[in-house]
């Protein structure tokens, strides 16, 4: 017989609760180096990554901020609003 979590699990694979642990970057925090352990950071747009292991971290915000952002329709903004 499957537990409960079992079936939850099963139901939705990209739970994030059932993923475990995700290290990312947070943006105005200190954020320790899951390689190396250290706290310089070199921040893109998408990935943070050490100064000095090179290890990647993705950004929490994803790349969701900022003036290089696509829009997906061709409509003007009032348009939609209508």
């Amino acid at each position: 017989m499957l537990t409960r979590a079992r079936r939850l699990r099963d139901a939705f694979p990209h739970d994030p609760v059932f993923r475990g642990y995700h290290a990312v970057y947070r943006a105005g925090q200190c954020n320790h180096c899951p390689g190396c352990g250290r706290s310089q950071w070199i921040v893109g747009r998408l990935l943070a990554e050490c100064a000095y292991c090179a290890t990647a971290l993705p950004l929490v915000e994803g790349g969701m901020t900022g003036t290089g952002l696509f829009r997906n329709s061709w409509r003007s903004p009032e348009a939609l609003a209508a």
